[in-house]
């Protein structure tokens, strides 16, 4: 019998694979799994692993320190995004040493933005 943990690993990956975006699949874990729900935190990492091509649900120390380096890099990003929305992604880029493509994915997949003049605003969904 798979645990508990694991499964929502499953779980999270079928989200992502789905195009769920990082901010549903929280909200979706923990209808299904209640109490015994993965933090958010621990949601986002396991999202973004499997966006960005993991496969493997077995949490390994190897796949640990991935998802805490890409967390890490994730908050980076929103912490200069709200330290200053003027930024570009050129800027950024520079700033934080990754791929222009890279970047932008994260803005339009990971954190539901959009470009409206040039600037990178939350989506609003009609």
């Amino acid at each position: 019998m798979m645990d508990q943990t694991k499964e929502q690993r499953v779980c999270i990956k079928f989200c992502a694979n789905l195009g769920k975006s990082a901010t549903q699949a929280p909200a979706m874990i923990q209808q299904a799994f209640r109490d015994q729900s993965l933090s958010r935190a621990q949601v986002f990492q396991w999202h973004a692993l499997f966006k960005t091509g993991h496969t493997s649900v077995d949490g390994d120390t190897q796949r640990d320190a991935e998802a805490a380096q890409l967390l890490k890099l994730l908050h980076e990003f929103k912490e200069l995004i709200r330290q200053d929305q003027h930024w570009t992604i050129h800027e950024i880029v520079e700033v934080v040493g990754i791929c222009y493509g890279t970047y932008q994915w994260v803005l339009t997949e990971e954190f539901g933005m959009h470009c409206v003049t040039a600037k990178f605003v939350p989506r609003t969904d009609s």
